[in-house]
C-alpha cells in the first residue's frame, strides 16, 4: 500500500490494511462490487459513460493523487452509488477504492479470490446457497401454437388487438386504435397479471402477435408469454460478453417478421429467434464490440429490410457510427450508410480538418420509423462528441453532420434522401436523437421530434424542410431561433466557453425531453410529450486525440429548473398543426415511460412515484392511477385477446437513478423491482 502511504500517512493505511484483515474477505471483492453497483454508469471498462466519470485515465489519476486516498475513500463513502452509498459497508467501499486504485496502476492490494472446481457445488457459506439456488430452473421451452407469420402488409398496417413495432405502427405514433378502455371506464381498470424481469436498465417495448407477447429484458433475453394469463411459453437467452453490457443493457425494443423474433445484441449483433420455439435462426455481426459498438435500441422492419443503427461510437476508431439494412432471412447485410460525413465527401468538410478516426458520435439510440406512403426510413442521430466543441478540437461553427440531425434514408440502398440538422456544432450534450413521429395533420405529411432542449421540431416528410418549432418549456441555451429557418444561434457564453470553464442549460443533459417517446393523438391531434424540469451546469474536459480514446469528455450538475416550484413532472400536449399548447399537467415526480395513446381517449405514462396514470387525452385530466412496485420505465402498450383489451408497463430503475436519486431523494425509488404489470376491465 505504498501509493495511501506517500499521499496519506501511516493512519489510513493501519486502517485500511485492518478493514481488509477483519471483514474484506467475507464481502465480495472489489470486482465483483463493481459489476454489482457502478458497472451500468461508468462502464465494464471503467471508462465512463454519459451517466458517470471515467474511472481510469491521466484524469483520474492526476484528480486523486492529488487529493489523496482518504479523500478518494470519503468521497466513495458518502455518494457511491448515488442516493444509495449507505447500503455499503467501509469494507465494500475499500474493496470498491483498492480496486479503483489497481485499475490505475496505482499500487493496490492484490486480492485473489479461491477457486471452486467445476464438477461441484460450493455450500462452503450461507451466501453460496443463495447463489445456487437462483441459478436453478426446471422450465423447459415449449412451443407457440398456430403461429401465423407476420408479413409486412400487416407491421404497414397492424391488427388492431396487435402491438407489432416499437410504437405499435410504424410510423412511430404511439397510438393504438382499441377503445374498449376508455375516458368513461378506465377509473374500474384492474391487475391482470404480473411478470418479474431480470435486472437493469428496464427500458423495454413488449410486443404482442395474436395474444402472444414477445418480452424482452435486459441481458438481453426474450420471452414468449400468454398475454392474458401471463404464463411463459419460452425464453431465449443470448450468450454475450459481459464487458459488452453497457449503461444497465438497456433493450428498448425487438422487431418480429414472418417467424423470426429480431434482437439487437450487447456485442453488435442481430439475431433471428423463432418465433414458435425460442431457438436461434441466424446471426449477424454488424461491429467489434471490442471497439466499444453495442446497442441499447433494436430495429424495425420496413420495405422487407431490418434497418438499424448503432451505439458505442464515443469513443476514437476509423469505423465511425452508422446504420444498416439487412435481410431478414438471411441476415445479410444489405448496406450500410455512415451517420459521420466522410473526409472527401458532401459535409466532409463540416468537421473541420479532423481525421475519420478522430470524427466520434452520431450514435442512435432510439429505433427509427417507415413511412409506407413515402418508402422512407426516418431516424435521428445524436451529438458529435466528445460532447463540448473545444474537447473534440472543434467550434460551435463546424456542423460536424450528420450529427444531431433528421435523416431519411431510402430502403433498398440505405442512400440520404434528405438531412435536416437540428444544432449545428453542438456543444452541450443537447441531441436531438430521439423519436421520429411522423403523421398526415390537416392533408400534409409531417415528420416530428423533440430533443434534450425541448423544442418540438416540424419538418416536411417528403422533403426535409423546415415547417415550423415551438419551445415545450424555457430553455436558455439558444439566443435565437429563425422562425423561418430553423436556424439556432447559442448563447454567446456557450459558444465562446474554453475547456474548463463552466456554463449553465435550461433544460439540462438529461432533458428537457429524453428517450421517454412522446405519441400522437389523432383524434385530438395531440403530440403528448414528457418532459423533465431541470437544468444542469457543465464544463468540457481535455481529450487527448490517441487512437480507442475520445469519450464523452464533459462534467455536469443537474438541479431544478428555476420557477418549477418543485415540479419536476411535466406532460404537455401540443396541436400537431398549429403548434399551440393544448393543455400541460406538472406533478413532482419526473414522467419515467414513454406515452400510450388510444381509441379511448385515453393518454398512459408512468413517473417516478411508482404511478402508473391514465390521462384523458382532450383535456389532461387524470381519470386513473395505480402504485406499482417500483418506478415505471419503458414504453407501454396496450394489446386484445380473445376481445378483451390490455394495458401493459414496466418497472425497475437503471442508469436514470444516478439522476434521480439525487434530484428527487424525497421519492422512494428501490433498487429492484424489474417487473411487467399487466391491467384489463374487470
Amino acid at each position: 500500500m505504498k501509493w495511501l502511504h506517500e499521499r496519506t500517512g501511516p493512519f489510513v493505511v493501519l486502517f485500511v490494511a485492518a478493514t481488509f484483515s477483519g471483514v474484506a474477505h467475507a464481502s465480495q471483492s472489489g470486482e465483483a462490487q463493481y459489476e454489482a453497483h457502478c458497472v451500468d454508469c461508468h462502464g465494464a471498462d471503467l471508462a465512463g459513460s454519459a451517466h458517470g466519470n471515467a474511472l481510469v485515465g491521466d484524469a483520474f489519476r492526476d484528480k486523486w493523487s492529488a487529493a489523496g486516498a482518504a479523500a478518494l475513500f470519503t468521497y466513495q463513502k458518502t455518494s457511491m452509488p448515488p442516493g444509495s452509498a449507505a447500503s455499503l459497508s467501509d469494507a465494500e467501499h475499500l474493496a470498491l477504492v483498492e480496486f479503483m486504485l489497481a485499475a490505475n496502476g496505482m499500487d493496490a492490494a492484490d486480492l485473489t479470490a479461491g477457486e471452486t472446481p467445476e464438477a461441484f457445488d460450493s455450500w462452503s457459506e450461507a451466501g453460496s446457497i443463495d447463489d445456487i439456488a437462483r441459478s436453478r430452473s426446471a422450465f423447459v421451452n415449449r412451443k407457440v401454437s398456430d403461429y401465423r407469420p407476420v408479413t409486412q402488409a400487416m407491421l404497414d398496417n397492424p391488427p388492431a388487438g396487435d402491438w407489432l413495432s416499437w410504437r405499435r405502427t410504424l410510423d412511430g405514433q404511439g397510438y393504438s386504435p382499441l377503445s374498449e378502455i376508455n375516458r368513461r371506464n378506465v377509473s374500474r381498470l384492474g391487475f391482470a397479471w404480473s411478470l418479474a424481469m431480470r435486472d437493469g436498465s428496464n427500458q423495454g417495448t413488449p410486443l404482442v402477435h395474436d395474444g402472444i407477447m414477445y418480452l424482452t429484458h435486459p441481458d438481453n433475453v426474450v420471452q414468449a408469454v400468454d398475454g392474458a394469463s401471463g404464463e411463459l411459453i419460452w425464453e431465449y437467452a443470448y450468450p454475450y460478453p459481459p464487458a459488452s453490457k453497457t449503461l444497465g443493457g438497456p433493450q428498448r425494443n425487438i422487431a418480429i417478421y414472418d417467424d423470426k423474433v429480431i434482437l439487437a445484441t450487447y456485442d453488435a449483433a442481430l439475431v433471428a429467434i423463432d418465433a414458435r420455439s425460442g431457438e436461434p435462426q441466424w446471426r449477424t455481426v454488424k461491429a467489434d464490440w471490442r471497439e466499444g459498438y453495442t446497442h441499447t435500441s433494436g430495429p424495425i422492419v420496413g420495405d422487407g429490410v431490418i434497418f438499424s443503427g448503432i451505439n458505442g461510437c464515443e469513443r476514437y476508431k476509423d469505423g465511425g457510427c452508422f446504420v444498416t439494412g439487412h435481410d431478414p432471412q438471411t441476415g445479410r447485410e444489405l448496406w450500410r450508410t455512415s451517420t459521420i460525413a466522410l473526409p472527401g465527401t458532401p459535409g466532409g468538410d463540416t468537421w473541420g480538418d479532423t481525421p475519420m478516426h478522430f470524427r466520434a458520435g452520431g450514435d442512435t439510440w432510439i429505433a427509427g420509423s417507415y413511412d409506407k406512403t413515402l418508402n422512407l426510413f426516418f431516424v435521428g442521430t445524436s451529438q458529435a462528441k466528445p460532447w463540448v466543441a473545444p474537447s473534440r478540437g472543434m467550434t460551435t461553427d463546424d456542423a460536424a453532420l450528420y450529427t444531431n440531425a433528421t435523416l431519411a434514408l431510402e430502403p433498398a440502398t440505405g442512400r440520404i434522401v434528405w438531412y435536416y440538422q437540428h444544432i449545428p456544432g453542438e456543444t452541450i450534450d443537447m441531441e436531438v436523437g430521439f423519436e421520429r413521429v411522423v403523421a398526415t395533420v390537416d392533408g400534409e405529411r409531417y415528420v416530428y421530434t423533440v430533443g434534450k432542449d425541448g423544442i418540438l421540431w416540424q419538418l416536411a416528410a417528403a422533403e426535409g424542410d423546415y415547417v415550423g418549432h415551438v419551445e415545450t418549456m424555457p430553455q436558455t441555451i439558444f439566443s435565437n431561433i429563425d422562425d423561418k429557418t430553423g436556424q439556432v444561434t447559442y448563447r454567446e457564453d456557450i459558444r465562446n466557453a474554453k475547456v474548463g470553464e463552466s456554463f449553465s442549460a435550461c433544460p439540462g443533459i438529461y432533458g428537457g425531453h429524453n428517450w421517454q417517446a412522446m405519441a400522437f393523438h389523432p383524434r385530438t391531434k395531440g403530440l403528448v410529450v414528457p418532459l423533465h424540469q431541470l437544468c444542469a451546469d457543465m464544463v468540457g474536459r481535455a481529450v487527448a486525440r490517441e487512437e480507442g480514446g475520445g469519450g464523452y469528455g464533459g462534467d455536469s450538475r443537474s438541479y431544478e429548473m428555476p420557477g418549477a416550484d418543485g415540479q419536476l413532472g411535466k406532460l404537455v400536449a401540443i396541436d400537431a398543426g398549429t403548434l399551440q399548447e393544448q393543455w400541460v399537467h406538472v406533478q413532482r415526480a419526473m414522467f419515467m415511460t414513454g406515452v400510450l395513446t388510444t381509441g379511448g381517449g385515453l393518454a398512459f405514462v408512468g413517473d417516478l412515484d411508482r404511478t402508473f396514470k391514465a390521462f384523458d387525452a382532450k383535456t389532461g385530466k387524470v381519470l386513473w392511477q395505480a402504485r406499482l412496485g417500483a418506478p415505471t420505465h419503458g414504453f407501454p402498450v396496450t394489446y386484445e385477446v380473445d376481445g378483451r383489451q390490455y394495458g401493459a408497463v414496466q418497472t425497475g430503475m437503471g442508469v436514470f437513478r444516478a439522476l434521480t436519486a439525487v434530484i428527487s431523494p424525497d421519492i422512494y425509488q428501490p433498487a429492484n423491482g424489474q417487473a411487467i404489470y399487466v391491467f384489463a376491465l374487470p
